[in-house]
């Protein structure tokens, strides 16, 4: 009996994550006692501080409708213009750049203003009266293409509700600018934000500094760097890069074509981004980063994309980041529903939780 309660234990964690299937083949050889230290270690050697699975039909008509709308070729095409621009020839991946750069709207709530020309501020309206939490938003792209604009949607989304401002960043490109260039413009909008804090009218203990895909990783790295770790209160990642090479995960391999981030143009950003450089670095791909990196790692909200192929290097990184990350996955979601229109259903969802994250953080919420 004991052992029939153990294997249907192993049934309903397989079930959740199935590529956990294979522990079902060890219960005709092992004892109840091993069986129970293996689900034990399943559980307790990763911590997450906590896992919600969003499943929703309407997530998964969108996302569908949203992938039957992309043009076919359109992944090839911009491959290849990465391509070209990584061997000098930048022309074709201008023409993307432009192409993804159409203004947002604004709500009628939120002002925005030019802090430099690399730095958007949206505010709430009458948010000069007091100080307000900031969330630093570093927008995706592959860390090569991607602007102000690109991730104005969402930006004005967490503004417009009226309880936090959001600092978006133009930080420069690759390949024209691979690592570390644009992960040292990040960390200096980092400094320059709690330094100048009375000036932005924002909270110095409550900045949060987000972004989705590449813009998750440059997060990522921006709070773990050494002159940074005491100026994050938290994290807002959206899909990120942890890996910035093939990782050959499930999720890697069964999303790898057709579901809005093809491992072809994945490649393709990772060598743009990296070049010469070791992809292997931690401050390129945190989750090779050890255990005592990490436990400077402040409270996090990582948001995965259930249909992606980057999910499963997110689902390892939570589990190893000592507990301090709060992972939800849409499982019927497609990379991209920050940026590009098409999943509103999952964009909603996001502006919630992330807003919800973010003032849990300051007592005055």
């Amino acid at each position: 009996m004991r052992y029939q309660f153990y294997k249907s234990k192993l049934l309903v964690f397989s079930q959740y994550r199935p590529s956990h299937k294979w522990l079902l083949a060890l219960c005709g050889h092992l004892t109840c006692t091993t069986l129970l230290a293996t689900l034990t270690a399943c559980h307790t050697t990763h911590p997450i501080a906590t896992e919600q699975r969003i499943e929703s039909t309407e997530m998964r008509q969108q996302a569908d409708s949203f992938l039957r709308a992309m043009p076919v070729d359109l992944q090839q095409r911009q491959t290849t213009a990465i391509r070209k621009a990584i061997d000098g020839d930048n022309s074709l991946l201008m023409a993307v750049r432009n192409a993804r750069n159409a203004q947002p709207q604004i709500s009628e709530n939120v002002v925005i203003s030019m802090v430099s020309p690399t730095l958007r501020l949206y505010a709430p309206k009458d948010s000069e009266r007091h100080r307000l939490p900031l969330l630093i938003y570093l927008h995706g792209g592959g860390w090569t293409f991607g602007s102000l604009n690109s991730c104005g949607r969402f930006c004005n989304a967490i503004a417009a509700t009226g309880k936090i401002k959001v600092l978006a960043v133009d930080y420069r490109l690759a390949p024209e600018h691979p690592f570390p260039q644009g992960l040292e413009d990040c960390i200096a909008v980092l400094t320059f934000a709690h330094n100048h804090a009375e000036q932005l009218g924002i909270l110095p203990d409550h900045i949060t500094v987000g972004g989705d895909s590449s813009g998750g990783n440059l997060a990522l790295a921006t709070a773990l760097s050494a002159s940074c770790k005491s100026m994050v209160e938290s994290l807002v990642l959206f899909y990120p890069v942890t890996k910035a090479f093939a990782d050959g995960s499930a999720s890697w391999k069964r999303y790898g074509t057709g579901y809005g981030l093809d491992a072809e143009i994945m490649d393709a950003f990772n060598k743009a981004y990296t070049q010469k450089t070791d992809a292997t670095l931690p401050q390129i791909s945190m989750g090779l980063c050890d255990q005592k990196t990490l436990r400077h790692l402040p409270r996090t909200l990582l948001v995965a994309a259930g249909r992606d192929i980057l999910c499963d290097q997110g689902l390892e990184f939570a589990q190893k980041a000592n507990g301090r990350v709060e992972r939800k996955e849409y499982t019927e979601a497609v990379h991209l529903f920050i940026t590009v229109p098409g999943q509103d259903a999952a964009f909603q969802q996001a502006v919630t939780d992330a807003t919800d994250f973010i003032l849990k953080g300051c007592s005055k919420y």
